[in-house]
């Protein structure tokens, strides 16, 4: 069995690991304190806006996968997605990180 970071503390430390390296974070839905899913916005000055989800992995892990990627010529997409799985999914945490390179923060958090 594997000790699992309650949600509150993931969430805190991705935030203060891109603000310590010059970017912003910000929580755009509290979910449940400790067992929430998390679901990460990754973006830079606005654009190329990723949603990254935890997705189970051969070995029993989960990784963290961008699971979509904001059309430019449709913003709302991701949007009504996200909207989507927080209706269903009320726990989760949503986050939105803005940063050069972002996906150095999710890609090497499991969980």
């Amino acid at each position: 069995m594997n000790a699992r970071l309650p949600a509150h503390v993931e969430v805190s430390g991705l935030i203060r690991a891109v603000e310590g390296s010059g970017g912003f974070g910000m929580v755009l839905q509290k979910g449940e304190k400790d067992a929430g899913t998390l679901l990460v916005l990754t973006t830079q000055s606005g654009r190329n806006t990723r949603l990254w989800e935890r997705m189970p992995q051969l070995d029993g892990s989960r990784a963290f996968v961008c699971t979509r990627t904001q059309d430019n010529e449709n913003t709302r997409e991701l949007d009504e997605y996200v909207t989507k799985r927080r209706r269903s999914d009320p726990d989760c945490w949503v986050i939105e990180l803005d940063i050069e390179n972002a996906e150095r923060f999710v890609a090497g958090a499991s969980g």
